[in-house]
């Protein structure tokens, strides 16, 4: 019997384009002799699943369910391709947990975990995880442009605390330019980090479980054309990503032990994608993502396709995986 996929893509946050995106891909590589795939929108005001003819069918928040030309459909399983709020913070993982659905990605306090770049770092120092000298704003607080630039050096990173994307970022020169950072980091979220700049190479990671085990992919190598791996090196061609990345065997390796040591940490399950940057040979920490772009030119994705596995092998593990789980 065909299995019942809900596709939950949009999201409430500046993501929400590139969501969708991302979901459009999950369902257009799903096989369709395995799954009945439907594409649910999660807006603010409406939740909602959009037929081929662009017809919208409401959500039953009740229960996650639609009713369809009076027929009553339930989902064996959500993949959860949300970027930012509230898909990757917790929110819909805690939802879905409640109703008892099996979803792709991690668990509520995971997803909200690695959501919050302050407490996940600060989670993650005692177990030996290296990462960059940092500050914490709350929106509200005393700015005192001489203590943070006393801490973190110049130049540095302001950035969003709970957003993805590079929205809200800014690379700070000059103590003038402190206050213009740290405003727009506001906008997108009321807790900001500023952390030192760490100037070496960037290598994101993908960790997956894959066919019941945890796999490390091929990693990508960042060389952006910008200032620093910002929105339009990530979605407007600006940045080489170079899969498998040019780095040595020892520092290939060094860094697929952390990452599978944050995922094990962590207690992790679904997608992982990881960034750090090399400090000589010892890579720091930037963040986790859990629920990473996935469209064919997307970075996890790309690592996927260096290892042999194709979208749809990809997809469908994450779906395997999530059922098995429920079963458990």
């Amino acid at each position: 019997m065909k299995k019942n996929i809900a596709i939950i893509m949009g999201g409430y946050s500046s993501e929400h384009d590139i969501s969708i995106k991302s979901g459009t891909v999950v369902k257009k590589h799903l096989s369709t002799e395995r799954f009945v795939c439907y594409p649910i929108h999660i807006l603010a005001k409406e939740w909602y699943y959009l037929d081929d003819d662009q017809k919208k069918h409401p959500i039953n928040k009740d229960d996650f369910s639609l009713l369809i030309k009076g027929e009553n459909i339930k989902f064996h399983c959500v993949f959860n391709a949300i970027h930012g709020t509230p898909g990757e913070d917790g929110l819909m993982q805690a939802y879905f947990e409640l109703l008892g659905i099996p979803q792709t990605s991690c668990g509520a306090y995971q997803a909200a975990l690695t959501f919050n770049k302050r407490d996940l770092l600060s989670t993650l120092k005692p177990f030996g995880i290296q990462c960059a000298e940092s500050y914490f704003l709350n929106l509200g607080d005393v700015i005192e442009p001489h203590e943070i630039i006393t801490k973190v050096g110049l130049p540095c990173f302001v950035k969003a605390n709970r957003a993805g994307s590079s929205f809200g970022i800014s690379k700070v020169y000059k103590k003038e330019e402190l206050q213009d950072a740290i405003n727009k980091a506001f906008k997108e979220d009321n807790e900001i980090l500023i952390e030192s700049f760490l100037d070496g190479t960037e290598v994101s990671v993908g960790v997956i479980t894959y066919n019941g085990k945890v796999t490390v992919l091929p990693m990508t190598e960042i060389v952006s054309e910008n200032d620093f791996f910002d929105y339009e090196a990530k979605y407007e061609g600006k940045s080489q990503e170079i899969t498998p990345a040019r780095i040595s065997p020892q520092r290939e390796k060094r860094t697929a032990d952390i990452a599978r040591k944050i995922y094990g940490v962590l207690k992790m399950s679904g997608y992982t994608r990881s960034e750090f940057i090399f400090v000589g040979d010892h890579p720091y920490l930037l963040e986790v993502n859990t629920t990473p772009g996935l469209t064919e030119e997307s970075i996890l994705p790309q690592q996927a396709n260096a290892a042999g596995i194709s979208l749809s092998q990809l997809f469908e593990s994450a779906i395997t995986e999530a059922l098995k789980n429920n079963i458990a």
